[in-house]
């Protein structure tokens, strides 16, 4: 097992966590534990919603970047841990709040 997998294993074996997914900096997921409707949506949205938080950021200062994003529903919690180039990768935690 490549370290890639064994360290995606460890964060899905966490309390609480629903799914995890890895996709490129265009949406499109890489690897994933969660079905594919889910996983196409969120993904999808999220990346773009980094794309949006990183230039929020980058205005405001130039000389700093997005690395982490967290989002709270009332029903889950989204943790995005964004790269900074385009051919970068976007890891997505997904954990049910009441669990953690």
């Amino acid at each position: 097992m490549s370290e890639v997998e064994e360290t995606l294993k460890r964060i899905q074996n966490h309390q609480g966590v629903v799914g995890v997914i890895v996709s490129n900096s265009e949406g499109i997921a890489n690897r994933t534990n969660i079905d594919n409707s889910t996983t196409v949506q969120c993904s999808s949205q999220f990346s773009k919603l980094c794309k949006l938080a990183r230039n929020c950021i980058r205005e405001l200062d130039p000389e700093n970047d997005l690395t982490f994003l967290r989002v709270r529903t009332k029903k889950n919690e989204v943790m995005c841990a964004a790269g900074s180039g385009p051919d970068d990768h976007m890891l997505l935690v997904i954990q049910s709040p009441s669990e953690n």
